[in-house]
């Protein structure tokens, strides 16, 4: 069978990339097509195989994608795949839906829709003044509709979460199938022998939605102790916000997946205060033992169990932060019966069921 892999950017390490390294187990001679590649961040994780980017891959578009929206539908249809493959995957938030092609099944994994082109002023918020979006809205419901109509191409549909589910739904007018990310489960686990330590964590991207800022306020307030681990566009404004209170610290990305998981293992809770599609840093926590305080919205609520594997809140503020944090001090997880919850998110698990839809698919094509 021949396959071909589509990635919208392969410049960054995160929940859509780890889907994207399954994929690339599940189908080891299948090449990717992708957008942008940045060899620096992303080549010692492809192991040799063969990248095919489009016209818009340059150092400048890699930088600044956000900046070149309004051209990267049109960089996907220079994807020309013509019939050179029987089954066409996208793992995509973005435009590769769009990709080109003559023949073959498409599936399509769907992280979320188009983020900037249907809610712009929460994910644009972090780079423009809400009177700049608003002014841009021509621009932007030009992309609306160009993201709508590449998402009637593939012939299946799949969501992250059941969260993704209703927005497929709503903004495209597509029904699909809920198949969950998977975890390195081989890497985060359970450890009797760690020990909890006096700390609640924070990790991912520092972006604007992430709602970083408000876990330092929120922390600032508690007194408790906090570490954040992570970096992003606004490292900078999060460190000024947190300079000389002594019970935040800011940490860097962890180097590896293993030291990831140590720092995880070892905290009270982790704290998830943004609304997710899925949220794959929920998961790696209650898999190693680690409770989650989570929104009570998004794929963060079809996660948690209330009082079983974590602590749901529904006032998204501050004030509702601390609330929750003084609540979870009130109550007493067992840490691997956290863990157990986390066993349906395996990687075994998430192959088993991709396969199954792609023997389907091919079935009825």
């Amino acid at each position: 069978m021949r396959v071909a892999l589509v990635h919208d950017y392969l410049d960054q390490f995160g929940g859509q990339e780890r889907v994207l390294f399954q994929l690339m187990k599940l189908f080891p001679e299948a090449p990717i097509y992708t957008l942008l590649y940045e060899p620096k961040t992303l080549g010692g994780y492809l192991n040799g195989r063969r990248i095919e980017t489009s016209i818009l891959n340059n150092p400048l578009v890699r930088r600044y994608h956000r900046l070149f929206i309004p051209l990267l539908g049109h960089a996907a249809q220079t994807l020309n795949l013509k019939d050179q493959y029987d089954l066409i995957i996208t793992n995509t938030m973005g435009f590769v839906k769009g990709v080109r092609y003559k023949s073959g099944v498409h599936i399509a994994y769907n992280h979320a829709p188009l983020r900037y082109a249907w809610e712009p002023h929460t994910y644009l918020g972090d780079m423009f003044p809400k009177f700049m979006i608003t002014a841009g809205m021509p621009a932007i419901q030009y992309v609306r509709w160009q993201d709508k109509r590449f998402s009637q191409r593939p012939d299946y549909m799949l969501a992250n979460s059941k969260h993704i589910a209703s927005k497929i739904k709503k903004f495209y007018g597509r029904e699909s199938t809920v198949i969950n990310p998977p975890i390195e489960d081989h890497i985060f686990n359970f450890d009797p022998e760690v020990k909890k330590q006096n700390y609640f964590l924070a990790f991912g991207r520092i972006i604007h939605y992430k709602k970083f800022p408000m876990i330092v306020r929120a922390f600032k307030e508690l007194g408790l102790p906090l570490k954040i681990v992570g970096n992003g566009p606004d490292e900078a404004t999060l460190r000024r916000e947190a300079k000389g209170v002594s019970n935040i610290e800011i940490l860097p990305f962890m180097r590896t997946d293993q030291d990831l998981r140590d720092i995880i293992r070892g905290a009270k809770a982790t704290v998830v205060p943004q609304l997710e599609d899925f949220g794959l840093s929920t998961v790696e926590s209650i898999a190693c033992g680690t409770p989650v305080i989570g929104y009570n919205r998004g794929g963060t609520a079809e996660i948690v169990q209330n009082k079983v594997n974590g602590l749901l809140f529904d006032n998204q503020t501050k004030e509702g932060l601390i609330d929750a944090v003084k609540e979870f001090e009130t109550i007493q997880l067992d840490p691997r019966t956290v863990s157990d919850t986390a066993k349906g998110y395996s990687a075994d698990n998430f192959r088993k069921k991709f396969m199954g839809i792609v023997e389907n698919a091919l079935r009825e094509n």
